[in-house]
């Protein structure tokens, strides 16, 4: 049966109808891939962006995060999730991520949850990252979901412990309150972890058995890095960015065009003032092929 976020998949071929039941867990079933991004033609993209000297500029986070929304708005696979056994089509394209309000030991994180449309471009994915961002560094209040963790929190041990048990049965039957989840990350179609921010290198980051999120994207810091032109070895300034995927989603062969697509977004970053949920090409499509 159908979910509130989800449709359920029924004419799919008997690999994707077994592989749910026979491996039920989501971190049983992480396939983990890294990229290498030549930033060049991005990085004079965002300058031409940035050239007005908007109050929030844009950034190379902006880029990723539409890249992001975009491939998974055109590899539609990548947005299904498994549940109950069961394969299911989100209802919506969505992303989230986490901010450090201050960068200290002590600084609070704060929540982003991005639910995109078919017609938004990098223009909108930037807009709505700076409303979310102005709005909860200036608030005091914690998001909907932290919140809703909070509360169990203060309940006593044996009694929270209970009821956190009781909403992982909920989880799995899609049954949890929105109330509670609507700001959690791992109900998104993917959640992209910026590492290069804080000075790490792109990485590993495990998926989570709760909730529905089957792809995390990891992102480096950008560097100089050997690039082969023409045969030639070019330094370039480059980016390392991890793929952490349910692979009961899609097989390898759909997993490597989508991962073509991401990279492909982010050296064409004129490509990025498309709606999402515009094609591209025929012959864009068999650059990645």
């Amino acid at each position: 049966m159908n979910r509130k976020d989800g449709k359920l998949l029924k004419n799919i071929d008997s690999m994707h109808f077994i592989m749910p039941i026979i491996y039920p867990n989501r971190c049983d079933n992480e396939a983990y891939f890294t990229e290498l991004i030549d930033l060049t033609n991005l990085d004079k993209y965002l300058e031409i962006k940035n050239k007005d000297n908007p109050e929030y500029k844009y950034k190379l986070f902006h880029a990723i995060v539409t890249a992001a929304l975009k491939t998974i708005t055109l590899r539609s696979k990548l947005n299904r999730f498994i549940a109950n056994n069961n394969l299911y089509l989100r209802n919506e394209t969505s992303a989230a991520f986490t901010v450090k309000k201050d960068f200290n030991d002590e600084g609070d994180e704060v929540l982003c949850f991005i639910h995109s449309k078919p017609e938004f471009t990098i223009g909108d994915i930037h807009d709505e990252i700076y409303r979310q961002l102005t709005k909860l560094r200036k608030n005091e209040e914690v998001d909907a979901s932290t919140d809703a963790m909070n509360t169990i929190q203060k309940i006593p041990r044996f009694i929270s412990k209970s009821l956190v048990k009781f909403l992982c049965w909920m989880d799995k039957h899609g049954w949890v309150p929105q109330s509670l989840i609507e700001t959690d990350p791992y109900y998104s179609s993917v959640v992209l972890a910026n590492l290069g921010s804080i000075g790490l290198k792109s990485g590993y980051h495990h998926l989570t058995n709760w909730g529905t999120t089957g792809c995390f994207i990891t992102i480096g810091r950008a560097e100089n890095k050997p690039f082969n032109i023409n045969d030639e070895v070019e330094i370039r300034r480059g980016l390392d960015v991890g793929f952490i995927i349910d692979e009961r989603l899609a097989d390898g062969f759909y997993y490597a065009r989508t991962i073509r697509l991401f990279k492909l977004l982010l050296e064409k970053p004129e490509l990025l003032d498309l709606p999402l949920g515009e094609k591209l090409s025929e012959e864009l499509w068999n650059e990645i092929k």
